[in-house]
């Protein structure tokens, strides 16, 4: 069975520049944990499937890890080629013991990091239709998952995150599912500068450096280039 992992020791407060994400994720996510009584007493699901998406570096897994430290409820870790294996119906059982440990420990949440290596559509627009055998158990499992929660169960929150939504299956994105999608962009010239910050505590800054000229001189770079940037600047100098 699975257990709980332990999230990275990153908080919101740690995330530069996803202003955005945060509130959003916040009320998604952090409400439906904190008060499941509000929810059930309306007789209504809360949200049980919410979407990542963008660029790679924006900070997506990072994003799940601080929200769940955040929540402070139990947190079930997987990335989606943990799925793949190589006997037919292998993935299909760890998606299920995946969600049986999971609803055991509700509430809580699940975070399936790189969502699109079991989620890719059965039947893509370049007209193949098939494909993998085990992805599509798998896939099917998982959406027979998400299907299982009722508004009377303790809120199981499902977090997913993936560089290419436009190459996930219909069938995920359906109203029920993973109907809640939040863009994790690149940052912009104040979250650059908040970033710079960030990362920039964390080494030995020369006198004189000025945050502000190298946020502008770096337009279109991701979270993750900014923190190489400063580390690569800290080792050359």
């Amino acid at each position: 069975p699975f257990q709980p992992t332990e999230p990275r020791p990153v908080c919101l407060a740690d995330l530069g520049g996803l202003e955005g994400p945060v509130a959003t994720l916040k009320e998604l996510v952090e409400r439906p944990l904190a008060h499941p009584e509000v929810y059930a007493w309306l007789g209504v699901a809360p949200p049980r499937g919410v979407l990542l998406h963008g660029p790679p570096g924006c900070g997506k897994t990072a994003l799940g890890h601080a929200i769940a430290r955040e929540a402070g409820v139990p947190f079930f870790y997987a990335a989606g080629s943990e799925f793949e294996e190589m006997f037919v119906g292998g993935g299909g059982r760890r998606i299920r013991d995946l969600f049986n440990s999971a609803k055991k420990q509700s509430p809580c949440i699940i975070f399936i990091d790189e969502l699109d290596a079991i989620g890719k559509s059965r039947s893509g627009s370049m007209g193949v239709v098939g494909g993998n055998d085990e992805r599509e158990q798998t896939l099917n499992q998982l959406l027979t998952e998400m299907d299982g929660f009722t508004a009377q169960d303790k809120p199981v929150i499902v977090l997913a995150a993936t560089n290419q939504p436009e190459v996930l299956d219909a069938a995920l994105l359906r109203p029920g599912r993973f109907d809640r999608q939040v863009l994790v962009d690149r940052p912009d010239l104040s979250g650059r500068k908040t970033i710079l910050e960030i990362y920039a505590k964390k080494v030995k800054l020369a006198e004189g450096v000025d945050l502000d000229n190298v946020a502008q001189a770096t337009s279109g770079f991701a979270g993750a280039d900014l923190a190489n940037l400063v580390n690569e600047a800290a080792l050359l100098a």
